[in-house]
């Protein structure tokens, strides 16, 4: 049995769709159903039904599917182990969230191919609850994440990067002499509450007693920050910027002590075949981001300042 025949049918599974499957498989719909054929003769059953515009698992595919996604991933740890090189074989499958794909990844990319030419990296994008999920079902090797709001278990490794206290985000033009009190009146734009940090905001206005005028709710730090540079509103946002170029339409300001950080870093399961390859982007990572420290309050304030976001 050739199993990207088996690859393809549980993407087709995951996708609901021939078309868009055999789209990023870059096949033809005919060349893909096709395989799927093949597949069934060799199983001895059919494994997908149309139903409408989609196709859905037969109850045979229903019952392979999970032991098939397990036969793959034992294939590709299989290919990854038999490396005649220093490293497993690749892709290094890494999960990132949509800041750690503005301001941590590129840096680290570039040393990546520079000392690793011939070690591909898959990327994919997501949510930090999404893509830690995602490292728990061995679907990724690692993930550039938020640190959730518990323990991770020990089959876990974490690598800090980078703790980002919150601040205020406002129009470079708005004068603030008092900030909570600024939050209390000014038009309001809230990180969502679903995500780690949009819950420290939350619970850092509760605990000072702020209703805030929230008028649009939304994940997506860049996104927020947008909205803040069109004048629609300010909001409270973890310190994100890394290399990026200043807005001069922005501005940041600390927050009153005590501040809640979200902690970003690289998770990855200690056991993983790949383990290895995501060390060694640990490596190259902590060469731009040394192991944060802890700073006392004093010090984490003066590195607040105002200044232009």
């Amino acid at each position: 049995m050739d199993t990207r025949y088996l690859d393809n049918f549980v993407l087709v599974v995951e996708l609901g769709s021939i078309a868009e499957a055999a789209r990023r498989l870059d096949l033809t719909p005919a060349t893909l159903a096709q395989r799927l054929r093949t597949l069934e003769v060799a199983i001895g059953t059919p494994l997908i039904v149309r139903a409408g515009r989609t196709v859905r698992p037969t109850p045979a595919g229903t019952r392979i599917v999970d032991r098939a996604r397990a036969i793959l991933h034992e294939v590709r740890d299989l290919r990854a182990a038999a490396s005649d090189t220093e490293l497993p074989a690749g892709p290094l499958r890494l999960g990132a969230t949509p800041t750690a794909l503005t301001g941590i990844v590129p840096l680290v990319l570039k040393d990546w191919a520079r000392n690793y030419p011939h070690i591909n990296i898959y990327i994919e994008p997501g949510s930090s609850h999404g893509l830690y999920g995602r490292v728990l079902d061995n679907h990724l090797d690692a993930a550039v994440l938020v640190h959730p709001l518990f323990d991770m278990p020990k089959t876990c490794g974490w690598q800090g990067l980078r703790n980002e206290p919150l601040i205020l985000l406002a129009p470079a033009g708005l004068a603030i002499t008092d900030v909570l009190g600024t939050i209390a009146r000014e038009p309001f734009i809230r990180y969502d509450r679903t995500v780690v940090a949009g819950k420290m905001a939350d619970d850092y206005l509760r605990q000072h007693g702020i209703r805030p005028h929230a008028q649009f709710e939304l994940d997506g730090i860049e996104n927020i920050a947008l909205l803040v540079a069109q004048g629609l509103g300010i909001s409270v946002l973890p310190d994100w910027s890394v290399a990026a170029t200043p807005n001069p339409l922005l501005r940041k300001w600390p927050l009153p002590p005590p501040v809640p950080a979200r902690h970003l870093g690289i998770t990855w399961l200690r056991t993983g075949v790949r383990a290895p390859l995501v060390k060694a982007f640990v490596e190259l990572a902590q060469r731009h981001f040394p192991p944060p420290q802890k700073t006392g309050q004093a010090e984490a304030l003066a590195a607040l300042a105002p200044e232009a976001a």
